[in-house]
């Protein structure tokens, strides 16, 4: 039987990135990302609910969260959970930390918000830990050619 792990977030940053090396080099990002939900409560009013998750981000998506994200900021992540633990020096007692190990980053908003590099697009910027298919340019307009006719909603597929 095939498991799956994997976690989609749309939150907003905690705080700045803290981008770090490990001794071969290799960047690491450790950002926190707040998701929020609104319930009724016993009395009948609407509450909100703020969940904050830890994030890390390895190679080059960690070069790009450094670079590009900021506090407050939008963003989309994709990853999966892992529980890591450790022995505590002063207590000795093992910890544990769970955490979601990023593999796609979609920066979102325009650049006159925090986060997204295209400015006036919604679409923001993506990039995957699988290759380096960060673009940051503004992609080229499409000119539609003379005597074509505009695309309606019948032409969408779905």
């Amino acid at each position: 039987m095939k498991s799956v792990n994997k976690v989609i977030l749309i939150g907003n940053l905690g705080k700045d990135p803290e981008v770090k090396f490990t001794p071969q080099g290799t960047p690491v990002a450790k950002i926190t990302v707040a998701t929020n939900s609104k319930f009724k409560g016993k009395d009948g009013q609407w509450q909100e609910s703020t969940e904050w998750h830890n994030v890390v981000l390895w190679q080059r998506l960690a070069e790009i969260a450094g670079e590009y994200l900021k506090k407050g900021g939008p963003v989309y992540i994709e990853g999966r959970l892992q529980t890591r633990s450790w022995d505590d020096k002063t207590s000795g007692q093992k910890k544990y930390m769970t955490e979601i190990v990023a593999n796609d980053l979609v920066l979102l908003g325009s650049r006159g918000e925090s986060g997204g590099e295209h400015a006036g697009s919604s679409r923001g910027v993506s990039a995957s830990a699988g290759g380096n298919n960060f673009d940051q340019s503004a992609p080229e307009p499409e000119h539609a050619p003379a005597g074509s006719s505009p695309i309606t909603d019948e032409d969408i597929p779905f």
